[in-house]
This record gives C-alpha cells, structure tokens and sequence, in this order.
C-alpha cells in the first residue's frame, strides 16, 4: 500500500523534511515513488513552512495512498493555500498579488 508521509533530511538538531509516496514497506528514509513537497520546521513564518504539489497529492489521495497522522494535519492546514495559488498562477496572475492577504 502507498503511503503520504515524511522523509527526514537534514542534519542534527535541524530537521528537514520531504513530504513524499512512498510504499508502506520501505524504511522511512528508503526509496520513495514521488516527491510532493516539504517541509521546514525551522522556518520562523509557520505559512512559509511548507511546499506542496498540491494536483499530486489529490492524484495519490485519489488512487487510495494513506496519509501519516502528521501529513494529514499538514494536508488539511495547507492544501487549500496551494491549490488557490497554483490556480492563480494557471490563471496568468503574478504570485505576490496571489498569495492571500493576512
């Protein structure tokens, strides 16, 4: 089964993650199917932590992969974000008037 979940890189005691698919059965730095983004839990900006793919992610959901307890969180808290802003960006809009003021 095709799991969503989070391929640590880095170095100690600076954490950087993939958010990647990844079969079920491969250790959780092995070998991955795709990349569908990151994450920086370092980043001060909690909005600029995170990339997604957000067009892959649906096509994974969609095809039945799980997401992690984590992923999912960051799926629910983000999605939204980079779907709007790839639309925008298919849409021909420059991203700095894109993006969603706060």
């Amino acid at each position: 089964m095709v799991k969503i979940r989070m391929k640590k890189l880095g170095r100690k005691h600076r954490p950087y993650f993939r958010i990647v698919a990844i079969d079920g059965r491969q250790p959780r730095d092995g070998r991955i199917i795709e990349e569908l983004g990151t994450y920086d839990p370092m980043v001060k900006d909690t909005d600029s932590r995170v990339t997604m793919k957000p067009d892959r992610i649906k096509y994974w959901l969609g095809v039945g992969a799980q997401p992690s307890d984590k992923v999912a969180v960051l799926i629910r808290k983000y999605l939204k974000k980079f779907e709007d802003l790839a639309a925008a960006q298919a849409a021909g809009v420059p991203a700095a008037s894109a993006a969603p003021q706060s």
